[in-house]
C-alpha cells in the first residue's frame, strides 16, 4: 500500500512537471484562447473645417453594443432588461439572436452614448460587450449637407466631400491584446500591437458665414415662390475657390433615418439645365471678338420677332432699333439671334466651350455632370439662333457660375477648387481683356434702371449681372407655364471678387421671371457677403468735401 501511494505521488509529480514544462505552450494557448483577445483600437476620422477653421464635420466617440449569441442564449431571463436598456423590441432581439445562433459576434445596437453603454454593462449580462467607435457629427446641419455629404455607420464617406476625400480623412485603426473576463470586459491589457493613426484634418475653401447667408436667403425664396427646388453657388473670381454652394430642399446629415436620394444629391454639380438668357453675354462677346460688332453697333430687332425657316423667335415686346449694349440690358432674343447669324458658328461654339459651358469643371466632386454642348457641325440654322440665347445646350450651376467668373477675371478661366488656394492660379485666357471689360460694362446696364436685373442691385457696389427665364423642357418640347428662373452676376464690377448664380426651379404663381425671383436673392446675399469678407465698396456717393478735394481745392 505504501509502495502504491509512493508511486501515485511520483506519477502526480511527474504529471505536474509535464504540464508545467513540457506541455506549457499548448496549455497556455488553450487558456489564451479563452481569455486573451486581439481588439481593434479605433482611429477617429479627420475633422473638416471651413476656410477660417470653423468645424463643419467632426467625429465624436460612441459605443456599440455587441453580443456572443451562444453565451447570451444561456441568460434568457436577462433579455427583457437588456431590451429595455437598449430600447429594442423584444421580438426583434429574439429573432436576431436566433438567426445568428451559430456565430460569436453580432451587433445589438450601434452608436449609443457612452453613458448608456455603461448602464448596459452594469446589467452584467453574459456575452454582452461594448466596442468603442466614432460617429460623424455635422455642426452646420443642413446648411452644408449637400456639400459635405455624409459617412455611413462605419464612418466611411458615402457622398459629397466626405467621399471625395475619403483617403485623406480616414484613420488607420490600431490593435492590442487584452485579457477579458467571462462577461467580455477587458481586465488587463497585455500589449499594444500597433498604434491608431487618426485621419488628417481637411480645410475647405467654404466660408461658413457666406454659406449660411446663401442657405437662409435661398430657402426663404423657395418657400416664398413655392418653387420645386433651388440652387446657388458663390465663387471667388480671383482664385476659383468655392465659397458657398447650397441646394433646396436641404437635408440634415445628422439625421440618418430620413436620408433620401433625391434630397442629398448636390444639384449644383450633378444636375444640368438649359441656361437661357444668362449666356447672351458670351454670344455678344463673340460678336465683339470678331470685330463685326461694337457696344454701340445698332441692331434692328423690329418687329420684335425673327423668322428662321419655319420657326419664329420672339422678344417680350418690339424693342426696334437698339445697340448691342441694349440687347443685353433688355435681354433681346432677336438681337442675340441676329448676332449669332452674323458670326462664324465655330467661333460661337468655341467661345462657349472655352468658357467651360457643357463640360466638367474638374472640381473632383463625386457625380459631377458634364452637360451638353452640341458641336456646331450638327447645327441647323434654328439651332444656331436658339443656342445664342441658351436653348439647345445644358450646363450645371457650377459651370455657369465659373463662366461668369471668367468675365470678372478679365477673360481668364481658372480651375475650380473646394480647398483654399494659397496663390491665385494664372489660369488660361479664353477672351480678350478688352472684350471681357466691355461685356462687364453691358452687364452693369442690365442691372441698371433700364435693365431686367434691377432687383439684384447692392447699395454701395456696382453689380454686373444677367437674368434668365427658361421654359422647362419635356420629352415633347417645352412646358407652357413652368420655368427655371435665374440670375448670374459679378461684384464689385470695378474690381470683381465674387461671382454668383441663383436658380429657382419651377416657381409657382404670377411672378416667375428671373429678375423678380432670383435677382433679389443675389442682392441680399451679396449685400451681406461683401461686408462679411470686408470687400471695399466701389459705388459710394461722392460727398461735397470729397468733390472739392478731387478738384484740388481746400
Amino acid at each position: 500500500m505504501l509502495s502504491g501511494m509512493a508511486l501515485a505521488v511520483v506519477l502526480l509529480a511527474w504529471r505536474a512537471v509535464d504540464l508545467q514544462v513540457r506541455d506549457k505552450d499548448f496549455l497556455q494557448g488553450q487558456g489564451d484562447a479563452r481569455y486573451l483577445r486581439e481588439v481593434v483600437i479605433p482611429a477617429h476620422r479627420g475633422m473638416i473645417t471651413d476656410r477660417n477653421g470653423e468645424p463643419l464635420a467632426i467625429s465624436t466617440p460612441v459605443d456599440s453594443i455587441w453580443a456572443n449569441p451562444q453565451e447570451l442564449a444561456l441568460a434568457r431571463e436577462q433579455w427583457p432588461a437588456l431590451a429595455r436598456q437598449l430600447d429594442l423590441d423584444m421580438e426583434w432581439l429574439q429573432d436576431r439572436l436566433a438567426r445568428n445562433a451559430g456565430r460569436e459576434f453580432v451587433y445589438l445596437k450601434r452608436h449609443v452614448p457612452p453613458a448608456q453603454a455603461e448602464e448596459v454593462l452594469a446589467l452584467s449580462v453574459p456575452g454582452v460587450s461594448v466596442q468603442r467607435e466614432y460617429r460623424r457629427y455635422y455642426p452646420a446641419g443642413e446648411v452644408a449637407g449637400h456639400l459635405l455629404g455624409f459617412t455611413n455607420i462605419d464612418d466611411i464617406g458615402q457622398e459629397g466631400l466626405e467621399l471625395a476625400y475619403e483617403d485623406w480623412l480616414k484613420g488607420t485603426p490600431g490593435g492590442m491584446r487584452v485579457i477579458k473576463d467571462r462577461l467580455g470586459r477587458i481586465v488587463e491589457t497585455v500589449e499594444r500591437i500597433s498604434e491608431p493613426v487618426p485621419g488628417r484634418d481637411l480645410r475647405l475653401s467654404i466660408d461658413r458665414r457666406v454659406q449660411y447667408l446663401v442657405y437662409r436667403e435661398l430657402k426663404a425664396a423657395v418657400q416664398e415662390h413655392r418653387a420645386a427646388s433651388g440652387t446657388a453657388v458663390v465663387l471667388d473670381v480671383r482664385s476659383g475657390e468655392v465659397l458657398a454652394m447650397v441646394n433646396q430642399p436641404a437635408f440634415n446629415p445628422n439625421n440618418r433615418g430620413t436620408l433620401r436620394g433625391d434630397h442629398y444629391r448636390n444639384r449644383a454639380v450633378t444636375d444640368v439645365f438649359e441656361p437661357g438668357s444668362t449666356v447672351k453675354p458670351f454670344t455678344v462677346a463673340v460678336g465683339l471678338e470678331t470685330g463685326a460688332y461694337q457696344p454701340h453697333t445698332l441692331i434692328d430687332t423690329g418687329p420684335g420677332s425673327l423668322r428662321v425657316g419655319p420657326n419664329t423667335i420672339r422678344d417680350v415686346r418690339n424693342y426696334g432699333l437698339i445697340d448691342v449694349s441694349t440687347v443685353i440690358a433688355k435681354s433681346s432674343n432677336v438681337g442675340a439671334g441676329k448676332i449669332a447669324m452674323n458670326v462664324p458658328p465655330e467661333r460661337l461654339y468655341r467661345m462657349f466651350a472655352d468658357a467651360g459651358l457643357g463640360a466638367m469643371t474638374g472640381s473632383g466632386f463625386p457625380g459631377e455632370a458634364g452637360g451638353l454642348l452640341p458641336h456646331f457641325g450638327r447645327w441647323y440654322p434654328i439651332d444656331r439662333v436658339t443656342f445664342s440665347f441658351g436653348y439647345g445646350l445644358a450646363v450645371s450651376a457650377l459651370q455657369l457660375t465659373r463662366a461668369y467668373a471668367v468675365l470678372g477675371a478679365g477673360g481668364v478661366i481658372k480651375p475650380i477648387s473646394f480647398l483654399p488656394v494659397r496663390e491665385p492660379p494664372i489660369g488660361e485666357r479664353v477672351m480678350s481683356e478688352r472684350v471681357a471689360q466691355q461685356v462687364m460694362t453691358m452687364l452693369e446696364t442690365a442691372v441698371g434702371e433700364e435693365g431686367t436685373g434691377g432687383t439684384a442691385r447692392v447699395a454701395g457696389y456696382r453689380v454686373a449681372g444677367k437674368t434668365g427665364t427658361v421654359r422647362k423642357s419635356t420629352a415633347g418640347g417645352y412646358e407652357e407655364d413652368r420655368y427655371l428662373s435665374m440670375f448670374a452676376g459679378v461684384v464689385p464690377a470695378s474690381r470683381p471678387r465674387l461671382a454668383m448664380l441663383v436658380m429657382l426651379n419651377d416657381p409657382r404663381g404670377d411672378v416667375y421671371y428671373g429678375g423678380a425671383v432670383a435677382g433679389p436673392v443675389f442682392g441680399r446675399v451679396m449685400s451681406g457677403a461683401l461686408r462679411l469678407l470686408d470687400i471695399a465698396p466701389d459705388d459710394l456717393p461722392t460727398l461735397p468735401n470729397q468733390t472739392l478735394a478731387l478738384a484740388g481745392r481746400p
